[in-house]
């Protein structure tokens, strides 16, 4: 009974504190110090929050590095294919938000379909691009608020030259394609977000006012969150899905006066003042539309707020280490030469 009463407490303190549970479960003789133990412990999962099982697997330190490692070697991926792989891994814990974190994930799980599914791929790189590439494909078909859903020839085409420069065979792009339409990943339902649901590990969130883009233009209260090179809007923090979505690719940043209300910045198009800029938002009624905006004019609580959004919104519009990790590694499976 009283070790049980142990376990149940380590199992809380994880959630709340993944390294401090882990401590006090070896502190107590309940797990053993040893990576492979801790990896049996997180793989069972009993009682362990998804989340925090995600962001103790993504630390950078030599040990949880080795216990990432002894996780990932407890899948059995022999004879699947790639997507289902990926469903039984994802289904394990929740990918954290944190670029390097999901890179040395994605890393020690490419590696480890590579070995268990030897031959299917050139490299791993292959296979970890390939893996994004699903991760994307997903989001893309099943969040609705991506109007322009891609077909699979676009899948196809985007997967050109990733292993080791030369092309996967067709129809096995087409076999992953269609399983991920047919269904999409299921995801732990925890506190937090993640890669699939796009908001994860916010630049910055916040209360600012937007000016609407109507004839009669008022000023409306929105919960801010920006995030992977875009701004979303929410009417409320709850919302599961935002009322808007302004991409940033390609916009610029800079303060205005308003008359009516203080500490304003906006979003415009560069050397095009009469181009609308290319984002979308829900209708009352639920349709998602174009927005009709030239530029975006916000309007924050304070001067310091104000300048704290400008300099993070500058940020993300030059640059995005997701992608940019993602770029790179790309690059170096496309410039291998073509045998």
């Amino acid at each position: 009974m009283q070790r049980n009463k142990q376990v149940a407490m380590g199992r809380k303190k994880f959630n709340m504190d993944p390294k401090k549970g882990i401590q006090f479960l070896i502190e107590n003789d309940l797990l053993k110090n040893t990576c492979d133990d801790i990896a049996q412990f997180l793989y069972k999962g009993e009682g362990l929050n998804k989340t925090a099982i995600g962001d103790y697997l993504g630390e950078r330190d030599e040990f949880s590095i080795q216990v990432l490692h002894a996780f990932v070697e407890l899948h059995e991926f022999t004879d699947l294919n790639l997507v289902q792989a990926l469903r039984q891994f994802l289904w394990s814990f929740r990918l954290p938000g944190e670029a390097q974190k999901i890179d040395r994930m994605m890393e020690a799980f490419a590696q480890r379909y590579c070995q268990c599914n030897n031959g299917v791929f050139q490299s791993t790189d292959t296979c970890y691009v390939l893996s994004f590439a699903i991760i994307m494909l997903n989001t893309s078909l099943h969040n609705p608020n991506v109007k322009d859903k891609p077909t699979v020839e676009r899948f196809i085409a985007m997967n050109r030259g990733i292993n080791d420069g030369g092309d996967l065979p067709e129809e096995l792009l087409r076999n992953l394609y269609e399983s991920i339409k047919n269904e999409p990943f299921k995801i732990p339902e925890d506190d937090g977000n993640d890669l699939t649901h796009t908001f994860f590990n916010p630049d910055r969130e916040g209360w600012l006012l937007k000016l609407g883009g109507g004839r009669v233009k008022t000023w409306k209260r929105r919960w801010f969150i920006l995030t992977d090179n875009c701004l979303y809007y929410f009417e409320y923090t709850t919302d599961k899905e935002p009322r808007g979505i302004i991409p940033l690719e390609n916009l610029s940043i800079r303060e205005v006066e308003d008359s009516k209300k203080p500490n304003c910045f906006e979003l415009y198009i560069p050397d095009n003042k009469d181009q609308v800029i290319k984002a979308c938002k829900t209708e009352a009624d639920g349709r998602v539309v174009e927005g009709n905006h030239t530029v975006y004019r916000i309007s924050a609580p304070s001067p310091e707020e104000k300048e704290e959004w400008i300099k993070c919104i500058k940020a993300a519009i030059s640059r995005d280490p997701f992608y940019e990790m993602l770029a790179a590694r790309k690059k170096k499976v496309s410039s291998t030469k073509r045998h």
